[in-house]
């Protein structure tokens, strides 16, 4: 590996998948940085030596429910722009633009996705999402430089506090778990896999035929087979209820209105099928297998879970 390609600069550092990222990439010998768009003279990094251009920035998650419309926008959208056009005038040879499978679905279709999937996001996060990836889509690349668009599920590993943070609540604490009425298989990457692709992009870009990749684990999890995981993880036996399905959905309209932990957009992130198809990306890179099952990714995980809720 020469000199150059080994610098790699991250933008957006700081959260869950960035932290894991940085530490990963240490460890296999790339000189790593991260830039925030915070600071006024983030340009000035960008025109650093720097052989690859990773984009993490995103917001995501609004747990206080205040976020408006022109929040996501300027994020996932305005700072993207930002982001790349500078890269176009630095040195940097690739730019990896981490999207989302919510540019595309949100809450579950029966159809695989594939990346020619017709595109209907819902929320404002999937909707600057999916702006984002066509105005990148759009530009023009000068000779010499490379972009790549991925797709991943929900990722999930060390410091994760997504939804199956509160799957493992319920079963560490002997809760029934409720929603086992709902036949549901779902795509997840962990961050293991994650990290793994991105490395072997780093490594192998040119052999990328296309711009826009999905990416996840190779195998699809229904509720029942992440529930098993946990339970055997923690050494616990799985309580699962059925509880009727009308039930259900009147307490995730309840939910709605005041606070609770279940409410209807994530009852059907939580219950949907959503499966992605990651066999471009593989094919390329010509990868035959990722470094984790989906059942061991989420074991790694959970064991994670069971240091930070001590």
């Amino acid at each position: 590996m020469e000199s150059l390609d080994n610098k790699v600069l991250i933008a957006g550092g700081s959260g869950f998948i960035g932290k894991n990222l940085i530490e990963f990439l240490g460890q296999m010998k790339y000189q790593v940085d991260t830039l925030s768009l915070r600071h006024l003279d983030w340009p000035k990094k960008m025109n650093e030596n720097w052989s690859v251009i990773i984009n993490l920035i995103g917001k995501a998650h609004d747990h206080a429910g205040e976020a408006t419309e022109e929040d996501y926008y300027l994020v996932n959208f305005e700072y993207t722009k930002l982001l790349f056009t500078e890269f176009l005038n630095s040195k940097a040879k690739l730019f990896i633009h981490i999207s989302s499978i919510a540019a595309v679905e949100e809450y579950g279709t029966k159809d695989k996705l594939v990346e020619g999937s017709t595109c209907h996001p819902i929320s404002f996060y999937g909707k600057s999402k999916f702006a984002a990836e066509k105005w990148l889509l759009e530009q023009q690349l000068p000779y010499g430089k490379q972009l790549v668009i991925l797709r991943p599920p929900m990722v999930h590993g060390k410091g994760d506090k997504g939804n199956l943070g509160l799957l493992y609540k319920f079963i560490a604490k002997g809760i029934p778990y409720p929603l086992t009425a709902y036949e549901n298989q779902r795509s997840f990457i962990s961050i293991q896999n994650f990290n793994f692709f991105i490395e072997q992009i780093i490594k192998n870009h040119t052999e990328l035929k296309l711009n826009l990749y999905h990416i996840s684990d190779d195998e699809a999890l229904s509720t029942k087979e992440i529930i098993e995981v946990i339970s055997k993880t923690l050494n616990k036996k799985p309580f699962n209820l059925k509880v009727p399905k009308i039930f259900v959905n009147t307490i995730a309209k309840i939910g709605d209105i005041i606070p609770i932990p279940l409410n209807s957009k994530r009852l059907k992130k939580m219950t949907g099928n959503l499966i992605l198809i990651n066999d471009k990306l593989k094919k390329d890179l010509r990868i035959t297998k990722l470094p984790l099952t989906a059942k061991e990714g989420i074991e790694k995980t959970i064991l994670t879970f069971s240091e930070s809720y001590k």
